[in-house]
């Protein structure tokens, strides 16, 4: 699945869904904006939706240094590398980590890209 993330903070597609028959899911994300990693850096980052909160405070405070995820964060499901205009990441991840009838969210950790840059990922029955 190709997720672009762009200049105007979106993401495209904002909802997936993921069969429940795959063993792995691979998000290839790819910036489409202009603007450098420095000034307009985008990760794709997987997370429960009742944990995108303290997961997004998290990620702030571990910094550029470390992608805007905090390695340590058991919260987080699966994270691409942050990129800037023209680059691209991918995450593989497999599917078993996610549970029928849970709601699931992905999100930019970026420096306040949280609250605006989201989507909804769904385990597909």
């Amino acid at each position: 699945m190709t997720v672009e993330a762009d200049d105007a903070l979106r993401f495209s597609p904002d909802q997936i869904d993921v069969p429940k028959t795959c063993e792995t899911f691979t998000v290839q994300l790819k910036h489409t904006g202009r603007l450098p990693q420095l000034a307009m850096g985008h990760n794709w980052v997987l997370v429960k939706q009742s944990d995108l909160d303290g997961v997004a405070r998290t990620a702030m405070a571990a910094g550029e240094a470390l992608d805007f995820i905090d390695p340590t964060d058991t919260r987080v499901i699966a994270h691409t590398a942050l990129i800037g205009a023209g680059g691209s990441a991918s995450v593989t991840f497999p599917v078993r980590k996610l549970q029928a009838g849970v709601r699931y969210s992905f999100l930019c950790t970026f420096a306040g890209h949280s609250p605006i840059m989201q989507g909804t990922l769904t385990l597909a029955r």
